[in-house]
């Protein structure tokens, strides 16, 4: 299961892939870990599919990740008499607390948290941006609007709100039931929907305790102003370009992108890149050149994790996505131009002493034409310090903790291994040594550089290099 390309692959679990022998071809076709989506799963569901994914973990004898995808707040209008109206441009439509069907002149909106934060001037956008109003007058009970573009509203469709910041959670009722759920069965990440404010982490992360890592979603535009305050806050991002495409001007998307990536980068915290990068994959079994182009671009700029939705979870050729997926990354790594893009991006080392030791790992390794970097890493600080320096050899992070493993199959560049703690340094060098060879990284008479923390089981005290050497029976020498 020894990968060729460092970007990893997020598959999404659904009807077309929920089956144990789907899971494990889509491991084996490329993806390195998977996402439930909570908005289509009930919790028995969930239950199955962690199990099954712990299952092929064990057949296969490599850890993978599970994303746990929280739905957040859906904010929808009621129903219409006629099951739908037509409107025209300019007119006025008002969007109001009274809960009797709606016709050509109003609907209810049964969310009084909006009733009472939209204010003139704010945008209101129904069905994903189909239709478009602007805010006129706000009482708190109701928003008198101008149609500004669309023609149709019909029952239950969905309200973007891009101007309005709402005093609310990013946790719904439905979000801690399920947030409760998933912990109880020991996934490894939870991705938090729709978040505003670095607050909605802090709210989240008091429910997880520790018991999981947590990913925010940007797609909002408030989330975007607070970017700085929501990367410190999380353990890792999303850039969910479906909503932010709805909620932002859609050719503002590829910068925000491209911010949010080299953001990530620049703190060492994994990024993924996410929503129809190969939509048309859903009914066909090839891409479009547009899609090849978008997740290209996505592995130039460094991502972490380029991710599948509805084509692995519902399409007809999920396994042909994963597949496509893989290649397409693998590809952009062999360009001789990606070395380069990926360097001019690199950022300067923190001011610590393990960031300098990752930095030096890198440089030594490259130098010296060294097959591989290995870093013992119990808490995972130290594998994600190396994958932040984003080196052209491969790391390979060996944790005595499977959590550890499972969560770091999300990051970029490392291949990760569960084994015990060394006893000793011999036992150290001589382990990884052992595991670069049998993992095929390295063969006899090759070299590697291998990074921990003194005195061992240390967690966050990566203090020390050493350079070994691959024997002929696959032991170390320094």
């Amino acid at each position: 299961m020894r990968r060729s390309r460092k970007v990893k692959i997020l598959a999404t679990l659904g009807p077309a892939s929920s089956e144990q022998s789907s899971i494990r071809r889509l491991l084996q076709v490329g993806a390195d870990a998977f996402r439930i989506n909570m908005s289509h799963t009930d919790h028995s569901l969930m239950r199955t599919l962690v199990e099954r994914i712990r299952n092929v973990e064990a057949e296969l004898d490599r850890p993978i990740g599970i994303l746990a995808d929280l739905q957040g707040p859906k904010l929808r209008v009621g129903k219409f008499a006629e099951g739908s109206v037509q409107l025209g441009i300019g007119q006025k439509f008002t969007l109001d607390d009274n809960p009797e069907p709606g016709d050509a002149t109003r609907v209810h909106l049964p969310h009084p948290e909006i009733l009472k934060s939209v204010e003139p001037g704010h945008r209101l956008l129904i069905d994903d941006g189909r239709l478009h109003l602007r805010a006129e007058k706000a009482d708190g009970k109701s928003i008198t609007c101008t149609v500004v573009a669309g023609t149709k509203i019909s029952d239950r469709k969905g309200v973007s709100l891009p101007d309005t910041e709402l005093p609310m959670g990013a946790l719904t009722e439905k979000d801690r039931k399920d947030l409760d759920a998933v912990l109880a069965t020991g996934v490894d990440w939870i991705a938090l929907s729709f978040i505003q404010r670095p607050e909605d982490l802090a709210e989240v992360r008091k429910v997880a305790r520790g018991r999981a890592a947590l990913m925010a979603k940007i797609e909002k535009p408030q989330a975007v102003k607070r970017l700085p305050e929501i990367i410190e806050l999380s353990d890792a991002l999303m850039v969910a370009r479906g909503d932010l495409g709805v909620e932002m001007p859609l050719e503002t998307v590829p910068g925000i992108q491209k911010q949010i990536t080299r953001a990530c980068r620049r703190a060492g915290k994994p990024v993924v890149v996410a929503t129809q990068m190969l939509e048309s994959m859903i009914s066909a079994p090839v891409p479009t050149r547009a899609e090849v182009s978008d997740v290209a671009t996505a592995v130039f700029e460094g991502a972490d994790a380029v991710m599948l939705s509805a084509e692995s979870a519902a399409g007809q050729y999920p396994f042909e996505a994963v597949a496509t997926m893989d290649s397409i990354a693998r590809q952009v790594e062999l360009d001789p131009t990606y070395g380069g893009i990926i360097n001019a991006q690199r950022s300067e080392p923190e001011a610590t002493g393990a960031d300098a030791i990752s930095l030096a790992a890198r440089q030594i390794a490259e130098t010296l034409n060294l097959s591989a970097i290995v870093t013992y890493t119990s808490s995972g600080t130290t594998g994600l310090r190396a994958a932040r320096e984003r080196p052209s050899v491969p790391i390979i992070a060996l944790s005595p903790v499977v959590e550890t493993a499972r969560r770091l199959s999300l990051v970029w560049g490392t291949h990760c291994v569960v084994t015990p703690d060394a006893n000793d340094l011999d036992d150290m060098v001589n382990r990884a040594c052992r595991i670069a060879y049998q993992e095929q990284f390295a063969k006899a008479g090759d070299r590697i550089i291998i990074t921990a923390g003194v005195p061992l089981r240390t967690p966050g005290a990566t203090n020390m290099l050493r350079i070994a050497y691959i024997s002929a029976d696959g032991m170390g020498g320094i």
